[in-house]
């Protein structure tokens, strides 16, 4: 039998364990030599084996130490729920809630700064060539661990005198501070693509080799259909699902 016929059997018996519970979150798989021993194969078999989970992201594999199934507890986002509350009702930010619904603790870096936007960002807020823009940078994190960015930007003419230009957390949510400066979103566009992260991203989620992401990008616009905000979130693919509830009339 061929060598990438064998890998791949062993690869995929481990994969059926994990997706079957068998070997939950955090177990330890069996030793390189138990694997050798129980499927009659070489180590550089098994070793191929590991790698392809390692890169499915279904495995941590810690020298001296062995290969474990990594914790795919994913955080359910509902994109649809973060302008669903009626207009003067407060409301906690949409990524705090959603993270505290869960029994989790949610956290973040936050970074403010005016820039002139990269030309898609531009497009999307139809701003005029040189115009600058408010960009709230964030890294969020969930239990102390880091989970996902989030870059939001604003017009910088209509938000330059408000909370959102100002280096600190808004616990009510930037959406609040838009419905007061009387912008409040009526309607949103989200893109949602795949990709590979670049070495930046990996670096500040802590990633493990083989993760894409998913990045999300939403455009809010106001009752005169003008552009308000573009949000450019970074999601590690194994710590996220995006849930869609449309109701059809």
């Amino acid at each position: 039998m061929a060598r990438s016929t064998l890998y791949q059997q062993v690869a995929g018996e481990l994969r059926r364990a994990i997706y079957s519970g068998e070997l939950g979150p955090g177990a330890q798989l069996p030793t390189e030599m138990d694997l050798m021993d129980s499927h009659e194969v070489s180590r550089n078999t098994v070793r191929l084996a590991l790698a392809e989970l390692e890169n499915e992201g279904l495995i941590t594999r810690m020298r001296r130490r062995g290969s474990f199934v990594r914790d795919r507890r994913a955080l359910l986002m509902r994109p649809q729920d973060e302008l669903a509350a009626s207009p003067g009702v407060l409301r906690r930010e949409a990524f705090a809630e959603a993270v505290t619904k869960e029994g989790r603790k949610p956290g973040q870096e936050i970074e403010v700064s005016i820039v002139e936007p990269p030309e898609e960002i531009a497009a999307r807020l139809e701003l005029d060539e040189h115009s600058v823009a408010v960009v709230r940078r964030r890294l969020r994190y969930v239990d102390d661990q880091p989970y996902n960015t989030n870059d939001s930007y604003f017009p910088h003419a209509l938000v330059r005198d408000s909370e959102i230009a100002r280096p600190a957390d808004i616990t009510r949510g930037a959406n609040r501070v838009l419905e007061e400066l009387g912008h409040r979103q009526v309607r949103v566009v989200d893109d949602i693509a795949a990709r590979m992260p670049t070495p930046e991203e990996s670096s500040r989620l802590q990633l493990e080799p083989g993760t894409p992401v998913v990045v999300y990008v939403r455009v809010g616009y106001d009752r005169e259909d003008t552009p308000v905000r573009v949000a450019v979130s970074v999601l590690p693919a194994d710590k996220h699902l995006i849930r869609y509830e449309l109701e059809l009339s």
